[in-house]
């Protein structure tokens, strides 16, 4: 049987690579895992071999601290909960990052840009976020929350106590990607495990991170700086993110294609008023396909939008391209999800890691299945003079990373 695992990617383990790209230090950059969500997720960083940032993990379980693989390692709380975690409620998680909050001051002091990821809905995420945020802020960094919110058989409790630490979140964030759990159940088969489910969340959060990370720290064929990304970024509310990947004839394109609608994620590329994209691949990858996936998402996005994009060579993924894209600057729209559930075909395990979705043919992928919400969105502003993007106006929603 094929081996495979949650790298739906096709990027590696750190252990099984003998080379990495090198990376420039430009920004002071940390990731900050708040409770067991977010551990989890800045695990699964480090053994991806994300580079040219800081990790650290925060939580109020001295057990599940531990077990962490970062460096870095702050316990929430430790005379409030003696190391026993929040017991699922975030006023407790709240409290027990204020407790420590000299100790965070620390950590985060001279950072230039500041990620903090957790699963929301859980007491140590839900309510030490928003302050590790507020204090990212206060101290000047540019501050992004890369959650997600819980699945919906996890409770209405849980899922209440998420959207109030959302709403607390996005109140000391810069830009806030959320990604629902939920969305996972419509591209899986029921026998997919809840083990491997929750590991395609964690790669879904690595790839956010990296994603914006990787075209600062990473010299490419088009770079970025940090004050390119600010400007897409700082105060620019709520997020979206997208990615994609593709192979063989027209790869860049269908990665382009797959980036920008992912069912992963609950609205469209369309009112963005800021657009960061990154474009990764081999040696291989040309000047022109770089430019044909940059003037795939450029028809899509209203002509007043900040664009700004970055290429990075990695030799460990040649063959391929995978693309990135982190739109910002509008109010997420709640997509009605009746229509969605019939319109997508389930997947094996093995498929779903693997981006197996379908043949990778251009004509596979332009003939997905829409998962357009059944309400009115707004359109494009896209110019009438196109080609090949013509087809861009017809696409809402493929499967989630078809190869």
């Amino acid at each position: 049987m094929e081996n495979f695992g949650p790298d739906i990617f096709g990027r590696r383990d750190k252990e099984q690579d003998t080379e990495t790209p090198q990376v420039s230090n430009v920004a002071d950059i940390k990731v900050i895992g708040a409770g067991g969500g977010g551990g989890n997720a800045v695990n699964r960083m480090i053994k991806a071999g994300l580079t040219g940032v800081d990790f650290w993990a925060m939580n109020t379980d001295a057990q599940v601290l531990k077990m962490s693989l970062a460096e870095n390692k702050i316990q929430l709380g430790g005379k409030l909960t003696e190391g026993l975690g929040a017991g699922g409620d975030p006023s407790v998680g709240e409290k027990a990052a204020e407790e420590t909050r000299d100790q965070i001051v620390q950590a985060l002091d001279g950072a230039d840009m500041v990620f903090v990821t957790a699963g929301m809905g859980g007491g140590t995420g839900t309510g030490a976020a928003p302050v590790v945020a507020k204090i990212a802020k206060e101290l000047g960094a540019l501050t992004i929350g890369v959650v997600t919110k819980p699945f919906s058989f996890e409770g209405k409790r849980r899922m209440n106590q998420a959207m109030q630490g959302l709403e607390k979140l996005k109140e000391t964030v810069d830009a806030l990607i959320v990604i629902p759990n939920d969305k996972l159940l419509e591209v899986v088969e029921r026998r997919t495990t809840m083990k491997e489910a929750f590991q395609v969340v964690d790669e879904v959060l690595l790839r956010g991170v990296q994603g914006i990370s990787d075209i600062i720290t990473v010299p490419g064929m088009i770079n970025v700086d940090f004050a390119d990304v600010k400007a897409v970024m700082q105060s620019s509310g709520s997020a979206l993110m997208g990615i994609g990947r593709g192979t063989g004839e027209g790869r860049a394109m269908e990665a382009a294609k797959l980036a920008i609608n992912s069912p992963l994620l609950e609205t469209s590329i369309n009112g963005a008023s800021g657009i960061i994209m990154n474009v990764t691949g081999g040696s291989d990858m040309t000047l022109h396909e770089v430019t044909e996936a940059a003037q795939v998402i450029h028809d899509a996005i209203a002509e007043d939008a900040i664009f700004t994009f970055g290429s990075v060579i990695d030799d460990r993924i040649q063959g391929e391209i995978q693309i990135t894209v982190i739109a910002t600057g509008f109010e997420m729209k709640t997509p009605d999800m009746g229509n969605k559930k019939e319109a997508v075909k389930s997947l094996s395990a093995a498929d779903f890691f693997s981006g197996s979705f379908n043949t990778g043919s251009a004509s596979a992928t332009n003939s997905a299945p829409s998962l357009a919400p059944s309400t009115p969105q707004p359109k494009p502003a896209i110019s009438p003079q196109k080609s090949q993007n013509d087809l861009m106006s017809i696409i809402d929603i493929p499967p989630f990373l078809q190869k």
